[in-house]
């Protein structure tokens, strides 16, 4: 009976164990620079995808509330407190988050950043969403090809120690004089990936540049933002807005008018390819100039002299494609 008792609990034990989920081998954290962001959201669900391409691999999708350096420290604490392996992060300050991300990868996590990038000594390689320049073009040219004559441009930024916004900033002001002699850019103003904040710098702008043709937003907030404001105002074809923007989030703004065109590389691929480079520094391979690694579907990067890489090229999105793509992302 006793013989027959103990059969029965090792039967059930052994039950138990194969019903058991495995655990995940690998925790990547995706780290955004705040949650409730459409752009971000996207990324997310692209992360999804690579570690279920991958296989074994854990996405711990976390930010802040607010988009700041301090939220995200807290959160890269939290992290390096749960041992993950990686930790993939959009950063809200290139600078200030480096202490936090050197502990990190004091105690073996694997760290990289992407979209908006964190100082060489803070990271193993970066991630560009496209190359700076390219960037930094097209956010100008997008306002210049439906302003012949030219005329008075500003720009709603994100946060003032966004490292991407200021890099594309950076690039289109270099590129004025050249490629753009017409185009006289009047102002810069932050909206700190903030509604409200971006509505109220959009409406400051057209209240203090009368002759105001274009607002350029390279951020997914403040240009929703800016749209909204010139069509709450009534200035729809006197005002243009354009910028990066999700196409499910500003197809409303190319329908009525507020917006020519808009561009944006494709965010869920951004964080399916950080996901992929994550597994790969899990795995072994040396985040170093030069060196290839796969994004998967997406393809493959080549390091530079930074350990930094772009994705792909940015895309215009209008009225003749606004509708199919709003549909994805």
């Amino acid at each position: 009976m006793n013989v027959f008792k103990t059969l029965l609990m090792t039967t059930a034990v052994a039950a138990t164990m194969l019903a058991a989920p495995a655990m995940a081998q690998e925790r990547i954290a995706l780290v955004v620079k705040s949650l409730g962001n459409g752009f971000f959201d996207a990324a997310a669900k692209g992360a999804e995808e690579a570690a279920k391409e991958i296989g074994d691999i854990e996405v711990i999708y976390t930010g802040p509330t607010s988009a700041t350096a301090e939220g995200q420290i807290e959160i890269v604490n939290s992290l390096i407190a749960q041992n993950v392996d990686a930790i993939a992060i959009s950063a809200n300050d290139p600078d200030a988050l480096v202490p936090a991300l050197k502990k990190a990868m004091s105690r073996g996590i694997k760290v990289i950043s992407w979209d908006s990038g964190v100082a060489p000594e803070g990271r193993m390689m970066h991630l560009n969403p496209s190359d700076t320049d390219l960037i930094g073009e097209t956010i100008i040219k997008l306002a210049a090809d439906y302003l012949p004559e030219g005329g008075d441009v500003a720009i709603l930024s994100a946060s003032s120690t966004a490292t991407n916004q200021n890099a594309w900033i950076d690039a289109a002001k270099e590129m004025l004089p050249e490629k753009f002699p017409n185009i006289n850019l009047v102002a810069t103003v932050y909206g700190d990936d903030d509604s409200v904040k971006s509505t109220n710098e959009a409406k400051g702008l057209i209240a203090t540049y009368p002759d105001l043709k274009a607002i350029i937003a390279p951020t997914t907030v403040g240009v929703v933002a800016a749209a909204q404001v010139v069509t709450d105002e009534d200035l729809i074809g006197k005002v243009n807005v354009t910028g990066l923007a999700l196409p499910s989030e500003f197809k409303q703004f190319i329908d009525n008018g507020a917006s020519q065109a808009v561009a944006l590389w494709n965010p869920i691929d951004l964080g399916y390819s950080a996901v992929y480079l994550s597994h790969e520094l899990i795995e072994g391979k040396e985040a170093e100039p030069g060196a290839t690694f796969s994004i998967g579907k997406v393809g493959e990067i080549t390091l530079d002299d930074t350990n930094s890489a772009p994705m792909a090229a940015p895309f215009t999105f209008d009225k003749s494609n606004i509708e199919e793509f709003s549909k994805i992302y």
